[in-house]
């Protein structure tokens, strides 16, 4: 007969295998459907640099902004696209790059605070945002080159307007560019700053500082096509920046934040660095 084998004592949490639960990681930058089909857009557009370029360039004289349209003191000059372009290239424009490292750079800029500004507004707000800035954008390029015939394109002035609205609430308590962030969708739904205290507020003058600093260095923006008047559109800049920040509280749908309650953030917030 066998003997009988000595065990330890049973220990029935011995059986159950340690579960450790970790908390979802999100991505450092997740790109909502509206701004998703806004970038894919704009790449579409781009491919008619495949077009044959007589093509190509009829496309861009429909399309692009033109302030000599708008005036016939000078040249008599036949532009296509007739009376019907006089509207749309306010906003078509905007869709049209001269090629990838100017398409990139709109897009690079745009993600960030896009992707906030989309996931605050919902699409159609989002959309609709773009489109009137981008129209501001033009007014103003026309206010300033009244009888340019480079046709101005890029979307640089939606991209600047989108970037102003950001920072009305980038950097309350909680918000996508402050110490304590939330998630993605709580970020984007912060109160904002009311805009006189925006205008206070040293993190928004130093990004203003920021802004207007490495579009001077760098020349982002929207350029002429004809390689010898190319040069970046300032006023275009800001024409969509003043806008969007003007026009934010006209398309937020989340309630703006108190004085008190904004003086109180930025406090929280300096106690902090």
């Amino acid at each position: 007969m066998d003997s009988p084998h000595n065990s330890p004592p049973h220990d029935p949490q011995a059986e159950v295998p340690a579960v450790i639960e970790e908390a979802p990681r999100e991505p450092i930058l997740t790109l909502p459907v509206a701004l998703t089909a806004y970038i894919l857009l704009l790449a579409v557009i781009h491919l008619r640099v495949l077009l044959p370029p007589e093509l190509e360039n009829w496309t861009i004289d429909v399309f692009g902004f033109i302030p000599k349209r708008y005036d016939s003191s000078l040249l008599n000059l036949e532009i296509p696209g007739g009376a019907g372009a006089k509207v749309w290239t306010f906003f078509t424009y905007s869709l049209l790059h001269a090629n990838l490292t100017h398409l990139g750079f709109n897009v690079l800029w745009l993600l960030p605070f896009g992707s906030a500004l989309a996931r605050r507004f919902g699409a159609v707000r989002f959309f609709l945002f773009l489109a009137v800035t981008a129209a501001a954008g033009a007014l103003a390029h026309l206010v300033t080159h009244e009888h340019a015939v480079a046709p101005m394109i890029g979307a640089s002035a939606s991209v600047s307007g989108a970037m102003a609205a950001a920072i009305r609430f980038a950097f309350v308590r909680g918000s996508f560019l402050s110490f304590s962030r939330s998630d993605a969708d709580t970020a984007a739904r912060v109160p904002a700053l009311p805009l006189s205290r925006a205008l206070r507020d040293g993190r928004v003058v130093g990004f203003l500082a920021v802004w207007f600093g490495v579009n001077i260095i760098f020349g982002v923006g929207a350029i002429g096509i004809d390689a010898e008047t190319t040069s970046v559109a300032w006023q275009a800049h800001i024409g969509g920046f003043v806008a969007g920040l003007l026009l934010f509280a006209l398309f937020d749908p989340v309630p703006r934040v108190r004085n008190d309650a904004a003086d109180a953030s930025s406090q929280d917030v300096s106690d902090r660095i």
